[in-house]
């Protein structure tokens, strides 16, 4: 019995150091792949613009790599000249590698109010940055489908860290069986549990499978972390992924 127990504590304080670090400042674990540190080299080696039907960019990456405005280190800006005027789709940088189930940490800054960026899971799903807003398009949202249960935004000219379990979609044969299902917490607060995502939203220019059947055609296959461009000054740094097998459905962590 004592052995039993023994074995429980270790695997719940091992489950607590591999997923329950949160919020701003949350350093990548040693089996975490860090896919932005700050640095131009990392930018053009992890990332590439999304080649979706809207893409006006060309490599390489015009994101800007500028001075971190509150610690000291650096950032990318996601206004890329060719996203001016909320082009979304036309230079959206995704990373090189696709992705399934996994952990991901995203820190963002938006410099002025009204700023507007997105963090897309799998190049499918989009988890909303827009400043002054709290509705279903707003700042935190699962686009369209989901509101956080709370508001734990840090505001303007302030750091914020999403904290992100995702589990993909499963399929037998070809059929879609189980939607995916995301766990976020904003700025360390639980905002989604286990939430199911039903669509793309926003056309063949928001995502990969966007044009599919109105984005709700999700297809068996993985894919990058991608931020948005939408002609808005939004930073971003300390990004990093830990890839995981999600066997069980629920993402709860």
């Amino acid at each position: 019995m004592k052995k039993s127990l023994a074995f429980l504590l270790t695997l719940i304080c091992t489950m607590t150091l591999t997923y329950g670090q949160v919020g701003v400042g949350t350093q990548k674990p040693a089996d975490a792949k860090m896919l932005f540190d700050g640095s131009k080299e990392m930018l053009h080696e992890k990332w590439t613009y999304w080649n979706g039907p809207r893409l006006k960019a060309e490599l390489p990456i015009k994101w800007e790599i500028v001075a971190d405005p509150v610690d000291k280190g650096f950032a990318m800006n996601s206004n890329d000249p060719a996203a001016a005027g909320g082009l979304y789709g036309a230079a959206d940088i995704v990373t090189k590698e696709e992705f399934r189930d996994f952990r991901l940490h995203v820190e963002f800054l938006i410099k002025e109010e009204g700023g507007n960026s997105g963090v897309y899971l799998q190049n499918r799903y989009e988890i909303q940055i827009l400043d002054g807003d709290y509705g279903l398009h707003g700042i935190a949202a699962i686009i369209n489908e989901h509101l956080p249960t709370q508001e734990a935004y840090n505001g303007v000219g302030k750091w914020n860290a999403y904290d992100i379990m995702f589990r993909a979609a499963r399929f037998k044969d070809g059929v879609k069986t189980e939607k995916a299902r995301v766990t976020i917490y904003f700025n360390g607060k639980k905002i989604h549990e286990d939430r199911e995502i039903t669509q793309v939203w926003g056309g063949p220019n928001s995502g990969m499978d966007g044009g599919n059947d109105g984005g709700k055609g999700i297809t068996d296959r993985p894919g990058g972390i991608k931020l948005q461009a939408e002609g808005h000054n939004v930073l971003y740094r300390n990004i990093w992924i830990k890839e995981v097998n999600l066997d069980q459905s629920s993402t709860d962590f």
